[in-house]
């Protein structure tokens, strides 16, 4: 039996996920850092540049994989953390497939968002506009405000939706102002 989009439990507020995502972010250093280290190692490279678009792609495969294996149980631990949930749009668990767009779509409002910056800097003349870039991964926010459920782009375009799971006392209590 699947739930109809009424008897969901309600959108996360942003600062819910806002909280979240920082808390992803943190957790995703320590992936890249990893994955670099080990990267570094194996291919015994001294700077940067050396395999730069390997090692960007084996990164990105890396926090696919993170992002992945947790979303399949619904919940990264950050998303549990804040009690926030990943599901289809009738509220059940989303497939592989639908994860694996999921993951994908969630990059070209970020990479949209860091060309800008990059332009604006070259634009300018200012590298220092360059330090812009640490906002890019926040631009999924700015559907989030124009969609009616406050859904991200990528949910709304794959029918996958964030939910609130919080016990519905404390839900109750949030939504009194308590």
């Amino acid at each position: 039996m699947t739930a109809d989009v009424t008897d969901l439990p309600p959108t996360p507020p942003r600062l819910r996920r806002f909280a979240s995502m920082m808390y992803e972010g943190v957790l995703l250093f320590g992936i890249v850092f990893a994955v670099g280290i080990l990267f570094d190692t194996l291919t015994e490279s001294h700077n940067a540049l050396m395999f730069r678009h390997a090692r960007q792609a084996l990164i990105f495969v890396a926090i696919g994989v993170y992002f992945l294996i947790c979303w399949r149980g619904g919940q990264t631990l950050p998303m549990k953390t804040w009690d926030i949930r990943l599901v289809e749009r009738d509220g059940t668990r989303p497939s592989m497939g639908r994860l694996v767009l999921r993951y994908l779509l969630m990059w070209p409002l970020p990479l949209l968002a860091a060309l800008l910056v990059q332009g604006a800097s070259r634009l300018t003349g200012y590298a220092s506009t360059d330090l812009l870039i640490v906002f890019a991964p926040f631009s999924i926010f700015i559907w989030s405000w124009f969609d009616r459920d406050g859904q991200f782009l990528h949910d709304r375009l794959l029918g996958t939706r964030l939910v609130d799971v919080r016990p519905a006392t404390r839900q109750r209590a949030a939504a009194a102002g308590g």
